[in-house]
């Protein structure tokens, strides 16, 4: 069964944007929870004691499924990745680095501190947006080989 929809990418962005929003409004209200990836997977390695892990594994399990069930719905397509596999494993170290110096990623920080108007969130947000856009500038300009 095909099931393609002809969005626009504002369409998608739209969409997307409602379903993350959504989401992390059913978290908080069924468990009183912010929706910050990083938070939850860190809380789900690094403790195992709090009897916390059955609502991290079902939201996180549900972060991997959906874009595998879009894709076999034929609704998304794969993407291709323009590094190699030392390039996203740095990428994903960097990243890993700098949530736990921001204290939080982009989903709690951007999505769900900005919604309850946190000033740290905020600064979070702008300092997570310039060095996305800083490295993007570095990497295709500055090291073009």
């Amino acid at each position: 069964m095909n099931m393609v929809v002809d969005y626009t990418a504002w369409g998608y962005a739209l969409f997307g944007g409602a379903l993350i929003g959504l989401s992390s409004a059913v978290l908080f209200l069924t468990t009183g929870r912010i929706a910050g990836i990083s938070g939850i997977l860190g809380g789900l390695v690094l403790d195992r004691t709090s009897g916390q892990s059955g609502w991290r594994i079902l939201f996180l399990s549900g972060l991997m499924i959906g874009p595998l069930m879009a894709t076999m719905m034929g609704v998304a397509k794969v993407g291709e990745t323009a590094t190699s596999w030392t390039g996203l494993i740095v990428a994903g170290l960097l990243v890993g680095f700098g949530t736990r110096m921001g204290n939080g990623c982009t989903s709690g920080h951007g999505i769900c501190g900005l919604a309850r108007f946190s000033k740290r969130s905020f600064a979070a947000t702008l300092t997570f947006m310039a060095f996305g856009f800083l490295t993007v500038f570095v990497v295709r300009h500055l090291m073009k080989p």
